[in-house]
């Protein structure tokens, strides 16, 4: 955070006077997790705020003043993920890593509602001991009907046989993969009948794309990478989120009284139970279900691309690593992947070599994945995509912020190491 002093993660709204500075305390330092029932917990690091499973709850246009402490044996880069547009903060190219046992203080002004991810593991790879993000919500002022307002953090964690828990970046042979919710082994949402909940779905495992479904219930998304979708039911009611992906998704509580609805992650090897929905036997909080919820407010990116005229670039994820480099190894003076002047159009083709799915992160820009015959994209936005082995996707944006942006791409393997890159735009 050294040299960030006041910048702002986004500009103040326009027509809206910015309130008095909050003070917020965010730490980066050792925590344990109860991983193993019945034994003593795991030594971790932890990104911490003040109510850490609750995440950090803002609103849009709120002015908060965040002092951050590292308290760890490490130099740490924050990944304020899905934030756009705010080159200052932007980690490695905006600002250095932060050194062990210093403090910096921001100011933060978010101007798009959505969910998203502090995230201090950019520079986590092969260290002693794991760590945690923290999730970030910043609220609509509009959202309809809604009864609750849900965080599921999931997160993975690679356990040795005397119970310590391994960094990604290293071989993960003769260890043990636990899942948590919000930190816990075990995690129950009560509800009652027709009650209408938004869960903030969020992938905090360090390499592993995972599927999520609710037994017995409809998913309508809402949100996908902190920004609205066209609502949308998913498809056989799962959802399939990358590391560092998000969905909000609408779920109306419909099981009868007294039933029990696993919420079930698969992740390749077949599907497992990591929370429930209870469903209570008070009376039902309505006599029917909500009507269909209408889509969320617009954060303002632009409904439509011009794709004749954009900037074509490739991108091989997997294969050769020689363009790509592990961020401790970054140097701002390499050269760019691809640049672009301000308000053009991108498309990048996204080409992995590897022989297994590799994740792609973009920082500073939200894209459109496009259908295969670049005639249309689909109905979201991401920042961050899993291309199966031997694929190409293509994706589209509209570079709209000046400034140098981090790229990220990993195998979805443990051992697999983070690589990034850089783009401009002019």
């Amino acid at each position: 955070m050294a040299g960030l002093g006041a910048a702002v993660l986004g500009p103040a709204m326009p027509g809206i006077a910015a309130p008095p500075s909050q003070p917020l305390t965010l730490r980066a330092g050792p925590a344990g997790l109860a991983l193993r029932s019945g034994q003593a917990e795991t030594p971790i690091w932890a990104l911490e705020g003040p109510t850490p499973e609750a995440g950090l709850r803002l609103g849009r246009g709120d002015q908060l003043e965040v002092m951050f402490a590292n308290d760890l044996p490490m130099r740490v880069a924050l990944d304020w993920r899905g934030i756009d547009g705010a080159p200052a903060t932007e980690p490695l190219l905006g600002r250095p890593p932060l050194a062990a046992g210093s403090k910096e203080t921001l100011q933060i002004q978010p101007r798009y509602a959505g969910t998203f991810l502090c995230d201090p593991r950019l520079l986590g790879d092969g260290q002693a001991r794991p760590a945690r993000p923290l999730a970030v919500v910043v609220g609509e002022r509009e959202t309809g009907t809604l009864d609750r307002d849900e965080i599921l953090l999931i997160e993975d964690w690679r356990l040795r046989s005397d119970g310590t828990a391994l960094a990604p970046g290293i071989d993960a042979k003769d260890t043990t993969t636990v899942y948590t919710v919000n930190g816990r082994i075990s995690f129950d949402i009560t509800v009652r009948s027709n009650e209408r909940l938004r869960i903030r779905f969020i992938n905090g495992c360090q390499r592993a794309v995972i599927a999520l479904k609710i037994e017995d219930h409809e998913v309508r998304v809402m949100a996908l990478d902190s920004q609205p979708a066209e609502p949308f039911v998913a498809r056989n009611g799962a959802l399939v989120l990358a590391p560092g992906g998000r969905a909000d998704v609408y779920v109306d509580a419909t099981a009868p009284p007294g039933s029990t609805s696993d919420i079930l992650l698969h992740e390749g090897k077949g599907p497992r139970p990591i929370a429930r929905l209870v469903t209570s036997n008070q009376s039902a909080l309505r006599s029917a279900p909500l009507p269909q919820p209408s889509p969320l407010p617009s954060n303002g990116l632009p409904a439509q691309l011009d794709l004749k005229n954009a900037v074509r670039a490739d991108l091989t994820l997997g294969g050769s690593p020689s363009d790509w480099v592990t961020p401790a190894r970054f140097a701002p003076s390499a050269a760019p992947a691809f640049r672009a002047r301000s308000r053009h159009v991108v498309v990048l083709a996204l080409i992995n070599r590897a022989d297994i799915a590799t994740v792609f992160h973009l920082h500073g820009h939200h894209f459109r994945l496009l259908d295969r015959l670049d005639d249309g994209w689909k109905p979201f936005w991401l920042d961050t995509l899993a291309v199966e082995p031997g694929q190409t996707q293509r994706i589209a944006f509209l570079a709209e912020h000046a400034g140098r942006w981090l790229i990220e791409a990993f195998a979805t393997e443990w051992a697999a190491p983070r690589l990034v890159r850089w783009y401009n735009v002019e």
